[in-house]
């Protein structure tokens, strides 16, 4: 018996790719105000003034992260061409937008996060899902599993699996 028992992989993989867009867009908002608000704090700024912009970033941001990764996780296996973390990362322009408004100077970043994430000068840009919200880590790693194993049962008798095997 697989760990999905009997489960289609692909139905499995979708079911688990609804709830992970669902947890990860109703984080992301509060991840977008947090950033801001720890970034307040650190240059000894009040969050309250910026809140109203901060909320108004988080929507945003929602808005535009929930039904890209929606589509992405609803997609089949094979056309999953992201990942949520990549769509998430994207949006690390919203809380950043923010505190540029509000005159925060950007931080010192070493050149690996200089060079690959280029529009983050707040040093914002979550490593893993479970950044946002530490509840998503066990949904990600699920969700992953179940990826693999989807793409696994479909390609496992293909050429490009048995080539290279000894």
């Amino acid at each position: 018996m697989s760990p999905t028992g009997d489960a289609d992989p692909d139905a499995v993989l979708a079911a688990l790719g609804a709830d992970l867009a669902a947890e990860v867009t109703a984080a992301v908002p509060k991840w977008v105000v947090r950033c801001v608000e720890e970034r307040m704090a650190d240059v000894g700024g009040p969050p309250g003034p910026v809140r109203a912009a901060a909320q108004a970033a988080a929507a945003a941001a929602a808005a535009d992260v929930g039904p890209r990764l929606a589509a992405l996780l609803a997609a089949d296996v094979d056309a999953q061409r992201a990942t949520p973390l990549q769509l998430v990362r994207g949006a690390v322009g919203y809380p950043a937008d923010v505190l540029r408004a509000a005159g925060v100077a950007p931080v010192g970043r070493d050149r690996f996060a200089e060079e690959r994430f280029p529009d983050d000068p707040y040093n914002l840009t979550p490593a893993t899902l479970g950044s946002l919200d530490p509840a998503l880590a066990e949904a990600a790693v699920r969700w992953g599993a179940a990826k693999a194993l989807a793409h696994r049962r479909r390609h496992w008798n293909s050429e490009e699996f048995t080539e290279r095997s000894p």
